[in-house]
């Protein structure tokens, strides 16, 4: 077999491991974390999807270590819960089934302990232990450890590494960065102290050493333990790479593996988990540079999920190894899929946040392109049928081609009619924005699995009810969408009017001055988009708030670019367009002209009710999904095309 990517499929060797490739799964949190804060079914179904899909080792998070100084509700594991042991047994035994070597993150929160609880008001009331007293910046106190209190921190790390190895994990990974507790140790902006664990250099490194020291005892030679680290704090006062080189260069001695990411929880979420907005491996500079003082193989994370560029950074010599999170979430199947050539089909993530959005809101995990995630244990995975039907699927949106897929897949005969030239539907929209450019791929990636299963796609061919008699189908799925919503203002229907959904077709129609009339999710990241390109901007939105339809993660960076490039007016209304630009009625009640060379209409969209009505009754099996119900996002297209192909 021909090899695309000899580098990154290259095996490696660790300790006494023999890893088959270079693609690791990085930690990502439990789903269903049980009262007693073991690892509940569907966590063993979530780590072990991960295994199945082909990656090299697969990192549970994050066992708490020490719950007395850490009150959040995550893993612990301890012989006194019963249950806690056998939990991460059955977890580790799921990911070693595969091929796939399991590990363990060992955590401490510090300061700030509650992180990802969903009861706030509970989050509140805990004690925040760090290295010094102080005041975080968002209020709250913390609490300066004692030397007895590290001591026993420094035994539970050691125990917790113990007792992982008793239960069948092959390697633990340190979690010493993102704010974290060790990496407040190592920080000269967190740690003020006074004594042997404060001030210099060699003193803030004490507590990680004495840690790293404590665990190999326990787990001797031989027993992989990796490092997590931010190679640079990215903010003024904290640590900057230079001396992030010298952190892992000071700890290599202690460790087999150095695994390089970024920031700090409170000022640097998004430089660690790279938002849309950011270029992907944008983080790889700072293992590239530690890569140079160290001689453990190092690992690098942040937003990669593109074999040529994976191949790169390992041929190159910029890293070891290659971290995921979120692209196999998106795609538990990347490292199968890119070792058998098919990298056409790896679903790539959108960074559009959905799946950590959720875990704070619900304690669950939800993905936007994998309606598997944080339900695998649930009976919805594709099984083949025993008596395969003639199906029909009208609309080539996300909805109708996941239908499609998933009903071709079990077996049936599937034929996809859509009425315009290409399949994708609303997401074809998003090829003319640059940060969303995953959007439009993942519709190429849905026609390019869709055509592997068997389904023939029907372009230019509206569904109407006499196409479905004449094909007769056993099932009929209706994916017909919606329309874009165009309100009835004078001079709407103009020439420098661009609806957003038709952006992609004539960009270089839009000014260098912009009114985008609509303040939702949509209307913002055009917004952000044309700034991004130099035009001067102005955002109208009726309501007194901005894009309510985007989720707690990607809102916060969303509204960060709105407010460093564009002109918002609120609670202000569109009256008429004319070729100066947008006249509204602003908050008090006045006429007032928003100038702009060019109005872009982002107003919504509105069910396509019309074509459901129609064809309702056209067989025996009638499945309504996506946007024709009620315009909502890929999130829900994909879950309910993914069930429609299921039920049938």
């Amino acid at each position: 077999m021909n090899i695309k990517y000899p580098n990154l499929l290259s095996p490696i060797k660790i300790g006494n491991l023999n890893f088959r490739h270079r693609m690791f799964s990085a930690p990502m949190g439990a789903t269903d974390i049980t009262a007693d804060c073991c690892l509940g079914p569907r966590s063993v179904g979530f780590y072990e999807l991960r295994a199945k899909g082909g990656a090299a080792a697969v990192t549970v998070s994050e066992l708490v270590v020490h719950p007395e100084t850490d009150g959040s509700h995550m893993l612990h594991l301890n012989l006194q819960t019963v249950g806690s042991l056998a939990s991460f047994t059955y977890t580790a035994d799921a990911i070693r089934r595969h091929g796939a070597v399991p590990s363990v993150e060992l955590s401490h929160s510090g300061q700030y302990a509650g992180t990802y609880m969903a009861d706030k008001d509970k989050k509140a009331s805990l004690c925040q232990y760090g290295p010094s007293d102080g005041v975080r910046p968002d209020g709250m106190p913390v609490k300066g450890l004692t030397k007895e209190q590290i001591a026993d921190i420094v035994k539970s790390y050691a125990d917790a590494a113990s007792l992982a190895k008793r239960a069948g994990f092959e390697m633990v990974m340190v979690h010493a960065g993102h704010g974290w507790l060790i990496n407040q140790f190592l920080s000269p902006w967190f740690n003020k102290r006074e004594d042997e664990y404060g001030g210099c250099f060699e003193n803030r490194i004490r507590f990680a050493r004495e840690i790293l020291t404590a665990i190999r005892a326990e787990v001797g030679v031989g027993f992989p333990i990796e490092l997590r680290m931010s190679g640079s704090e990215l903010f003024d006062g904290g640590y900057d790479l230079e001396e992030g080189c010298k952190i892992a260069h000071a700890l290599e001695d202690l460790v087999d593996i150095i695994h390089v990411s970024a920031g700090s929880y409170q000022f640097g979420f998004f430089n660690t988990h790279l938002p849309m907005f950011a270029p992907h491996g944008d983080n790889v500079y700072l293992a590239a540079e530690i890569k140079k003082h160290v001689s453990v193989p190092v690992a690098t994370i942040g937003a990669i999920s593109d074999p040529e560029m994976m191949e790169e950074i390992i041929a190159s010599g910029k890293a070891d190894i290659i971290y995921m999170a979120r692209q196999l979430l998106a795609d538990p199947f990347t490292p199968n899929k890119i070792f058998a050539g098919n990298e056409d089909e790896v679903v790539k993530c959108l960074r559009c946040f959905t799946c950590m959005a959720e875990r704070p809101t619900t304690q669950t995990r939800r993905c936007a392109v994998n309606p598997l995630i944080g339900r695998e244990i649930d009976g919805m995975e594709v099984t083949p049928v025993l008596m395969p039907k003639k199906v029909l699927v009208a609309g080539g949106g996300v909805a109708g081609l996941k239908a499609a897929i998933t009903a071709a897949q079990r077996g049936h005969l599937v034929v996809l009619c859509e009425k315009s030239d290409a399949v994708g539907g609303i997401l074809k929209s998003e090829q003319a924005i640059d940060f969303k450019r995953e959007m439009y791929e993942l519709g190429l990636t849905l026609e390019t699995q869709a055509k592997k299963a068997g389904v023939e796609i029907r372009l230019n061919t509206p569904v109407t009810p006499e196409l479905v008699e004449d094909e007769a189908p056993d099932a009929l799925i209706l994916a017909v969408g919606s329309n874009p919503i165009v309100p009835p203002l004078p001079g709407i229907d103009g020439e420098n009017v661009v609806v957003v959904n038709d952006y992609y077709k004539a960009p270089e129609k839009v000014g260098s001055s912009v009114v985008v009339l609509g303040g939702g999710l949509a209307g913002c990241e055009c917004a952000v988009h044309l700034a991004n390109e130099g035009k001067k901007v102005h955002l109208v939105e009726m309501r007194d708030t901005l894009a309510p339809d985007c989720n707690i993660r990607h809102r916060p960076i969303l509204m960060q670019k709105i407010d460093e490039n564009v002109t918002v007016h609120l609670k202000t209304s569109g009256l008429r367009v004319t070729d100066k630009g947008l006249v509204c009625m602003d908050p008090d009640g006045s006429e007032v002209l928003i100038p702009g060379e060019t109005v872009v209409c982002a107003v919504g969209q509105r069910a396509n009710r019309a074509d459901v009505d129609a064809l309702r009754y056209g067989a025996p099996f009638v499945r309504e999904v996506g946007d024709c119900i009620r315009p909502a996002n890929i999130t829900k297209a994909m879950y309910e095309g993914y069930h429609a192909g299921l039920d049938i």
